[in-house]
């Protein structure tokens, strides 16, 4: 039983990330990077708006649920992403990848589900990195 549904909330997981990534394209972001990762910790989506770099973690629960996506970050998930978001930065200074001056904020995109219909919810800066 605990792997189907692990497969189920993979599945579900995977099709969120794709619905939040059409979604903040069609704002115009560009994608910088996708399931990003630095050892277990990993950063979902990494978008480009143009003034600054956002980490967006996705988060996807299906009708009916007890607690909105959102809520369920807690707050080691917000350490583990905060982790995960100095790695990146590291890694990309040291490849000399041009983000200096631009503010690195923290978005998170919920996502319900009703079979095939969904409601996408964009929280921008949602949380605050304690660098």
């Amino acid at each position: 039983m605990g792997e189907v549904w692990c497969e189920k909330r993979s599945i579900l997981g995977r099709r969120g990330e794709d619905v939040a990534l059409e979604y903040l394209l069609q704002q115009g972001m560009v994608l910088l990077e996708r399931n990003w990762r630095c050892g277990h910790k990993e950063l979902d989506l990494v978008m480009d708006d143009g003034s600054c770099i956002r980490v967006v973690e996705v988060r996807s629960r299906s009708i009916p649920t007890a607690v909105e996506p959102a809520e369920t970050i807690t707050a080691p998930k917000r350490k583990k992403i905060l982790a995960a978001a100095r790695g990146y930065l590291s890694v990309k200074k040291k490849a000399g990848m041009a983000l200096e001056g631009k503010e690195v904020v923290f978005d998170v995109v919920s996502i319900l589900f009703n079979g095939d219909l969904f409601k996408v919810e964009h929280i921008r800066e949602a949380f605050g990195p304690t660098w």
